[in-house]
């Protein structure tokens, strides 16, 4: 990890990046923005870490923690929410065993990314499975796309 990190941080000083532009490379390259990244960028870069996560945490972009294997994103969109996101997302939860604010599961295999739209407004709720977009989406579809997701583990 630590050589490409170098290999991040010297792209950053050749072109004279920024901070948004070096945590992007490095979400990129490891799915997600390690501590041990930001701690490395603040001391070769002179860059207090609170900067780092200033921004990190600003934008929605960005992620702190790991991501799983896969990846469920359900809309919660003004259009999904008004036909039920929620009590899909409520369900994917408790099929995920996630609890609070847990968004990956413990075995780390697969991620729920809540986002503010995908642009699938005429098709809500909707949820990508890997991707795949299933529109009019029921909690029983979305758990059954799991279930399905869960056999090719």
């Amino acid at each position: 990890m630590e050589s490409r990190l170098r290999e991040l941080i010297e792209r950053h000083r050749e072109t004279g990046g920024n901070i948004i532009s070096l945590l992007q490379d490095t979400q990129e390259a490891f799915g997600y923005i390690p501590r041990d990244a930001v701690m490395l960028f603040s001391r070769e870069l002179g860059i207090a870490a609170s900067r780092f996560y200033g921004v990190a945490t600003f934008y929605a972009q960005f992620r702190l923690k790991p991501v799983g294997r896969h990846k469920v994103t359900a809309c919660c969109g003004t259009a999904c929410h008004v036909r039920g996101a929620d009590r899909i997302i409520s369900g994917i939860q408790r099929e995920l065993h996630l609890a609070g604010e847990q968004d990956t599961t413990d075995d780390g295999l697969i991620t729920l990314d809540k986002v503010a739209c995908l642009g699938f407004c005429s098709f809500a709720p909707v949820v990508l499975v890997d991707g795949a977009v299933h529109g009019k989406a029921t909690t029983d579809i979305a758990i059954r796309e799991i279930k399905n997701l869960r056999k090719k583990i």
